[in-house]
């Protein structure tokens, strides 16, 4: 299980984006909607996202820096 392997923490307590710690790599953004499955920012957006709405919410900046790729 993914949970015992990563430690997965929200920005916000009603967030619903779990984002997943990442200290030992720079420049590494990895989050997860379920604790089960993780997508890496750079390499997942927008395409491979199943609920891009809920990430687009919560991460306006985000959304904003991939614009190009919409």
């Amino acid at each position: 299980m993914l949970e015992n392997q990563y430690n997965f923490y929200k920005n916000n307590e009603n967030d619903k984006i779990w984002w997943v710690d990442t200290f030992d790599q720079v420049g590494v953004w990895l989050f997860s909607f379920d604790k089960h499955k993780i997508y890496n920012m750079f390499a997942d957006y927008p395409h491979n996202l199943t609920k891009k709405e809920i990430f687009d919410k919560e991460n306006p900046y985000w959304k904003n820096f991939f614009e190009d790729r919409q």
